[in-house]
């Protein structure tokens, strides 16, 4: 895995030039005052990158005409460590201070502003990483949670640790570090979106439960969705609602969740040993052949493939 890099800006110019390099591509403004100076340290471990940013007053957007030119969608999660931060997406808007959390977008417009000198650490990283649907997901966009309260007292130091040690994502934990960060993120989310919708929504607190089933029961073979549907107590066509409602499917997320997990094994040195066929059969796909078509269609690489990076990079 690559190491962590450190670009310093001497001017606002490099500074530009090098938070378009690090994330996706921005439109960067300065603020006004004296000369301007920045840092971005960053690392990266399966695709999930955490960064630590130093800079003077500025704001960076993300327009329209620059979403456009990507089609990967990723999230980002700012967590303020000094100074003071603005964040407005989905016509809401987050006063970020320190200890603060926010979680935003990149296929959406947003903005982030810094009036002053500030130090964040940002971890961007696929939206299918997440086990939350995109439509939930898109409800807790540009609002600020604190990590000096329930879980997030728990989340912002384990945070705060990894951006203080960066080579740990190039080292042989990289991939699992990288993979309980977003774990704990996803948990602090489902929080938020508990506490957010406990009552207001009758059906969140049964989609949670069902998705909870699923993940308890990505194994076995023989999980559908009449199965799911019985084990809830609902019709298969109440339950192929509720995920629609989500934008997703009910065979859909359970593929999405089995291959995400397949793809860890894949990228974890603990199963370098284990055949591909088995860790496909550990995650409930009984045909090698459809889980390697379905995986590549997926990744974009078959899992033999993916397999060989990691043995590549751990030399």
């Amino acid at each position: 895995m690559p190491a962590p890099t450190t670009l310093i800006a001497r001017d606002f110019t490099e500074f530009r030039a090098a938070v378009t390099q690090s994330f996706v591509p921005l439109h960067v403004t300065a603020g006004a005052g004296e000369a301007f100076r920045g840092r971005i340290r960053s690392s990266t471990a399966d695709e999930v990158q955490v960064s630590e940013i130093s800079a003077s007053p500025h704001v960076v957007q993300r327009t329209p005409e620059l979403i456009a030119r990507g089609e990967r969608r990723y999230y980002k999660l700012s967590l303020i460590l000094a100074g003071t931060g603005l964040l407005v997406q989905d016509d809401r808007q987050a006063v970020l201070r320190p200890g603060d959390v926010a979680l935003y977008d990149t296929h959406r417009p947003y903005s982030l502003e810094f009036a002053e000198d500030f130090r964040t650490l940002v971890v961007m990283f696929p939206q299918r990483l997440i086990d939350l649907p995109a439509e939930l997901v898109g409800r807790l966009t540009a609002v600020r949670m604190s990590g000096k309260e329930g879980v997030g007292n728990v989340v912002v130091p384990f945070l705060a640790q990894l951006g203080s040690n960066l080579e740990q994502l190039a080292g042989p934990a990289g991939a699992r570090l990288a993979h309980s960060a977003v774990d704990l993120l996803s948990t602090m989310v489902a929080t938020e979106l508990d506490l957010a919708h406990a009552g207001a929504d009758p059906h969140h607190e049964l989609m949670r439960r069902i998705r909870a089933h699923i993940d308890a029961n990505l194994h076995s073979p023989e999980l559908n969705p009449a199965r799911i549907a019985a084990e809830h107590f609902i019709s298969t066509r109440h339950l192929h609602g509720l995920f629609q409602e989500q934008g997703t499917t009910v065979a859909g997320w359970i593929r999405t969740r089995r291959l995400e997990h397949c793809r860890r094994d894949l990228l974890d040195p603990v199963h370098a040993g284990r055949p591909v066929a088995a860790i496909a059969s550990r995650w409930g796909f009984v045909d090698a052949a459809h889980f390697s078509r379905v995986f590549k269609t997926a990744f974009g690489r078959a899992p033999s493939e993916l397999r060989r990076e990691l043995t590549v990079s751990d030399r």
